[in-house]
């Protein structure tokens, strides 16, 4: 059973719809390396012998406007490549968990898009398509989500018993590091069997997501957290048993289960580094707003929405610390891309 973890809902102060300019980061910087990918590595010229109809899957749509950039984006350059097919159509199914605000995604739908729109609710672990019926799968700034917590991190008397931390990375702990690479490749087992399953021969998926320098940014929020511990306003055994249901997955761990699976071959795989630039406390801050409407949820569930308010709030006021920070980082990879063919 996977778990869900849906972005804020809505279209309010903190909701993902106005808060994902990290997310389009991210996409915006994959987007030369997808127009190669498809350009350079796709044919869909058999795939069609018997339809003219494209059938395009975007995983972790969540609620836009991220999603509709890349999907036309993936359309423009597959109208680009096959200009001679005239009569050529789209279908693109928005796929996400069934908590997801999909009454938000289709009201902010582009009314200009030329393609057909869909929802397909469901965890992308499993499957969600009928065999051998995509062309072209598409997922940025979700696989890194698992479906769920490790259980080895639930419990005290473990050896992962995650103590102090809300994640990975930082930890000095072997333990906690290999419970959340073996949940991650768990996970990406069932995604690649399903995709296996439901995308055509020759047909392409690309991952994008990103590197865990991104993580840390996260470590901001459980040191807010950790704050309220020594103020005693938060009982210290609820936060050593928060952990965020997170793998930043390297090139070595997606090589791997990709070889396991055995059904696709690597076309592309790249770490991909920023431009330079200085981050100030500004920029700071919208990031972590927008990483907000992403962990928010979670923080309510597991300690109520007093306590997640005011270590969301503490957070985004440390935005000189945080600054401080990413100016020393800012380098460092930031997103991975993969690239991956049917065989």
């Amino acid at each position: 059973m996977t778990t869900s973890f849906p972005m804020n809902a809505g279209d309010g102060p903190y909701s993902y719809f106005k808060n994902s300019h990290l997310q389009k980061e991210v996409l915006d910087g994959s987007k030369e390396m997808v127009r190669d990918a498809i350009t350079e590595k796709l044919d869909i010229k058999i795939m069609l012998s018997s339809s003219n109809t494209l059938h395009i899957a975007e995983f972790g749509c969540s609620v836009g406007p991220n999603t509709f950039i890349a999907m036309q984006h993936v359309v423009q350059v597959l109208k680009e490549k096959y200009h001679n097919i005239n009569i050529l159509e789209f279908q693109v199914f928005f796929n996400d968990h069934v908590t997801n605000d999909f009454n938000a995604l289709f009201r902010s739908l582009p009314i200009d898009r030329s393609y057909y729109a869909f929802g397909v609710p469901g965890s992308f672990h499993g499957r969600l398509f009928p065999s051998q019926s995509i062309h072209f799968a598409h997922s940025s700034c979700a696989i890194h989500w698992l479906s769920k917590i490790p259980k080895e991190l639930l419990d005290e008397k473990s050896p992962a018993w995650n103590k102090g931390l809300i994640h990975y990375v930082g930890s000095s702990n072997v333990e906690v590091v290999n419970a959340y690479v073996a949940q991650f490749e768990k996970d990406m087992e069932m995604l690649l069997n399903a995709r296996a399953e439901e995308i055509v021969e020759g047909g392409m998926m690309v991952l994008v997501t990103p590197f865990a320098s991104y993580v840390r940014l996260m470590g901001f929020f459980g040191s807010s957290l950790k704050d309220l511990v020594n103020e005693g306003k938060l009982d210290e055994s609820l936060f050593d048993s928060f952990n965020l249901p997170m793998y930043f997955p390297s090139p070595e761990d997606m090589t791997k289960v990709v070889e396991k699976n055995g059904c696709f071959s690597i076309e592309r795989m790249e770490l991909t580094y920023p431009k330079s630039k200085l981050v100030d406390e500004a920029d700071a801050k919208t990031l972590m707003i927008n990483l907000r409407t992403s962990l928010e949820g979670l923080i309510i569930n597991h300690f109520g929405s007093e306590i997640a308010e005011e270590a969301c709030a503490r957070t985004i006021l440390k935005s000189e610390e945080i600054s401080t920070w990413m100016k020393v980082n800012y380098e460092k990879p930031s997103q991975l891309f993969v690239a991956l063919k049917r065989k």
